[in-house]
């Protein structure tokens, strides 16, 4: 079952929505959204929303709406990877002939193509990938982002949602990949501000955590955006150890910068003219 928020906004066309996402979520690992608006230079949070299996997650996407979210999970594939394993090199038929793999076939034609590959350069890389300092979009463990990219692009193309430069879909519904270890570095570094592990959750995170959530409200990144969040929703991002409320506020500022981007006028919310149409981008790279 999903949890629900007391404030959750859908009719004005500056909702804005960051999700911190999980390809297999539980009640304890729940899927993340952070729901809010843009208001001029604020990113204000007006509450956050957890669903702890896909299709219940699936189900709110398919809700009609106005919004523009950031999704951290990735929405490509490298092209190289691609072309090497002979798969569709258009989006569209890559993600139906991906989603159509088990995840054991996935982990065997992903581990045989790195196997290949001489030492150092095991994983192809998306050009979206240096520039954000991602993890390669193949990678299935540490994190599994190969598994997110198979358990959440099928749920934004059925739910008939936009993905700009990838997929045209409902235009009121728009979905960017976004990526919160692109914002946090910027703001702590490489400091440690969240674990899954009790066991790891140190007054050191909870520090990082501390400063990072206040350089967002004081809007210490390039993107010119500030937090803000009541003092019941600011008290969860902070105490929750695992990050995810926070890595949702990370993408909910970078879907506002990409909103803002859109009402200057850019069509494709900020993502470079040149992206490769298979690999995709992480919007705010």
């Amino acid at each position: 079952m999903a949890s629900h928020s007391p404030a959750e906004p859908r009719a004005a066309a500056a909702i804005i929505v960051g999700c911190d996402f999980s390809s297999s979520p539980t009640p304890r690992k729940p899927i993340v959204l952070a729901l809010g608006a843009l208001e001029g230079p604020r990113v204000a949070l007006h509450g956050l929303r957890r669903f702890d299996t896909l299709a219940a997650f699936g189900q709110w996407l398919a809700l009609p709406g106005d919004w523009v979210g950031g999704f951290a999970l990735p929405f490509g594939l490298p092209r190289a990877l691609v072309a090497q394993l002979g798969w569709p090199l258009a989006w569209p038929e890559c993600m139906r002939h991906y989603r159509g793999l088990a995840r054991a076939q996935i982990r065997e034609a992903f581990a045989a193509f790195c196997a290949a590959r001489p030492a150092g350069a095991k994983f192809a890389h998306r050009a979206t990938d240096g520039p954000a300092g991602s993890s390669p979009s193949m990678k299935w463990v540490n994190p599994p982002v190969a598994y997110m990219l198979h358990a959440g692009v099928p749920l934004l193309l059925d739910a008939g949602v936009h993905l700009p430069g990838l997929h045209d879909g409902d235009a009121r519904r728009v979905a960017l990949e976004a990526y919160p270890g692109l914002l946090a570095r910027e703001l702590i570094g490489r400091r440690s501000y969240k674990s899954d592990d009790p066991r790891r959750h140190t007054p050191e995170r909870l520090a990082a955590r501390a400063d990072l959530l206040a350089g967002l409200e004081r809007g210490d990144t390039r993107l010119g955006l500030r937090l803000a969040a009541a003092p019941p929703l600011r008290d969860a991002l902070l105490h929750d150890a695992s990050g995810d409320g926070l890595d949702a506020a990370l993408c909910l500022v970078q879907a506002g910068w990409a909103l803002r981007r859109r009402r200057l006028g850019d069509a494709r919310y900020g993502l470079p003219a040149d992206m490769d149409p298979l690999e995709g981008w992480i919007v705010t790279a």
